[in-house]
C-alpha cells in the first residue's frame, strides 16, 4: 500500500503545484507584457533540461530515478502549457468560430487553432519514448503518454459539450477559443474516456504491483496510475458544477469564485 500511497501523494502534489505555477507566470506575462519573451526562454530552456535529466534517469534502476523521470517529463509539459497559454504556440487560425459553422467545418476550424500545440505535445510524447520506453526506468515516457492522450480526450470532450470548463482560466489572448467549446450538459465521448482511461489505470496499477519492490518500474508504473486517475477526475469535474477551479484560485485570485457556465460567453 505504501508504495502507492507515496507516488500517489507525489504525483498529486505536482500536478497542483505546477498548474498553479503555470497559471500564476501566465498571469504575470499577461500583466507585464516585457516578461513573456524571457519567461518563454526560461520555459524553453526548462524543456531542454527536462529532456536531458529524462533519458539519463531512464537508464538508472531506482525509486529516485523514476520520480526525476517524472519530474523531467512534468518539466516539458509545463513548458508546451506555458507557451500555449501565452498564444505562442496554438494555431494559424486566431478567429472565433463562424456563426452557424458546424459539423466538419467546425472540427476544423477548431483543429487549426490548435495544430501547432497539438503537434508539439505528439512531438514531446514520442520523444519520451523513443527515450525511456523499454528501459528501467519507463516514468518519463509513461507520463508523457498519460498527460498528452488524457489532454486530446479533455479536448475533444470540450469541443463535443460538457457543462463546467472553468473558462475563466482562459487569457484574453485565446479568448477565441470559447467559440468552439461544445454546447450541451453530456456527450456521448464521455462514457468512453472514463472506461477506457479506467481500463489503462487497471493495467498501470497491474505493471506496478508485478514489478520488482522498490525498483524504478514500480515507482514509474505508480506515479502514472496516479496521475491517469487525476486526469479522470479532471474529466468528472467537467461534467459536474463542482468549482474545481478554486483548487488553483491561489494563482489567480483575481478571477471569479464561480466558472462561468457553458454558452455564457457565446
Amino acid at each position: 500500500m505504501a508504495d502507492f500511497l507515496l507516488p500517489a501523494l507525489c504525483a498529486c502534489f505536482a500536478w497542483w503545484l505546477a498548474t498553479g505555477a503555470i497559471l500564476w507566470l501566465v498571469r504575470r506575462t499577461s500583466a507585464q507584457p516585457a516578461l513573456a519573451a524571457p519567461v518563454l526562454g526560461a520555459a524553453a530552456l526548462l524543456a531542454v533540461a527536462g529532456g536531458a535529466g529524462l533519458a539519463a534517469s531512464a537508464r538508472v534502476d531506482s525509486a529516485a530515478s523514476a520520480y526525476c523521470g517524472f519530474a523531467c517529463a512534468l518539466a516539458i509539459w509545463a513548458a508546451i502549457e506555458f507557451s500555449f497559454l501565452t498564444g505562442a504556440i496554438t494555431g494559424p487560425n486566431r478567429a472565433p468560430c463562424p456563426p452557424g459553422a458546424g459539423g466538419l467545418t467546425r472540427f476544423r476550424l477548431a483543429t487549426a487553432a490548435l495544430i501547432y500545440h497539438e503537434l508539439l505535445i505528439a512531438a514531446a510524447a514520442a520523444l519520451g519514448v523513443a527515450i525511456a520506453w523499454g528501459q528501467v526506468n519507463p516514468a518519463g515516457a509513461l507520463t508523457l503518454l498519460v498527460l498528452a492522450v488524457m489532454r486530446l480526450s479533455a479536448k475533444l470532450n470540450i469541443f463535443l459539450g460538457a457543462p463546467n470548463l472553468s473558462a475563466e482560466f482562459i487569457p484574453g489572448r485565446l479568448a477565441h477559443l470559447k467559440s468552439y467549446f461544445g454546447a450541451g450538459a453530456f456527450n456521448p465521448l464521455f462514457p468512453v474516456s472514463i472506461l477506457g482511461g479506467a481500463i489503462v489505470a487497471s493495467a498501470l496499477a497491474g505493471q506496478a504491483l508485478a514489478a520488482p519492490a522498490s525498483g524504478a518500474a514500480e515507482t514509474a508504473y505508480a506515479l502514472a496510475f496516479a496521475l491517469l486517475l487525476l486526469a479522470l477526475l479532471e474529466h468528472v469535474f467537467m461534467m459536474t458544477p463542482l468549482d474545481d477551479a478554486a483548487l488553483w484560485r491561489w494563482a489567480a485570485p483575481s478571477l471569479p469564485a464561480i466558472p462561468p457556465r457553458q454558452g455564457d460567453d457565446r
